[in-house]
């Protein structure tokens, strides 16, 4: 793609503008470090294009707070402040679903992720958001918490211009088939491997 420019040209009746202009599915899988990270440092992109984001973060626990989380949490305050950049909502599983009401204590992974998608299909319906960030929304897929099916339909036919951003391992093959994008992050080395854990400043 020399330049920017697409190898191939469909015949399909629609112009340069409305091409590019097309919502956009993108899946980043692979055993590889960097997947929530990229679909992050997308979101910092499209908040500067003042669009509204909505990230909805599953298996990572409520209670864990990432630095990115924090990051576009204060770049939302400064939009409501001084109407800068876009709105941003950031919702986790289980008690970070915003909606959903529950006795303490009370946990049910596999309902709280189904909970989650089914939120997510309502904004979807309404065109709640210009960028839908589904952080590590492979595994509950993985895991049978939520039909494959289901997921694969609501995003092909999704309305408006809606872009979607999922992350995490082993992506259905249904999944990177409807996708527009797919990369593949594979691992070459890792600190882990040298017995060397997460670190502040990179992994939170």
């Amino acid at each position: 793609m020399p330049q920017g420019q697409p190898s191939v040209i469909p015949d399909d009746g629609l112009t340069t503008r409305q091409r590019r202009n097309q919502p956009l599915l993108a899946v980043h899988t692979g055993d590889g470090k960097g997947k929530s990270t990229a679909a992050f440092g997308l979101a910092l992109r499209s908040w500067n294009q003042g669009w509204h984001i909505g990230v909805f973060q599953f298996v990572k626990s409520a209670k864990w707070r990432i630095g990115e989380q924090t990051v576009l949490e204060r770049l939302g305050k400064l939009h409501e402040e001084t109407g800068e950049g876009g709105p941003v909502e950031w919702h986790k599983m289980g008690s970070g679903w915003s909606w959903i009401r529950r006795k303490d204590g009370e946990e049910d992974h596999a309902a709280a992720a189904a909970e989650g998608w089914a939120e997510i299909k309502r904004r979807l319906a309404e065109e709640r958001h210009d960028l839908y960030v589904l952080d590590e929304f492979t595994y509950p897929l993985v895991w049978g918490w939520i039909d494959v099916d289901d997921v694969v339909e609501t995003l092909a036919n999704r309305p408006g211009r809606q872009h979607v951003v999922i992350t995490g391992r082993r992506a259905d093959p249904r999944l990177m088939e409807v996708a527009d994008l797919v990369t593949e992050m594979g691992k070459v080395k890792h600190p882990m491997d040298a017995g060397r854990k997460g670190q502040r400043g990179i992994e939170w």
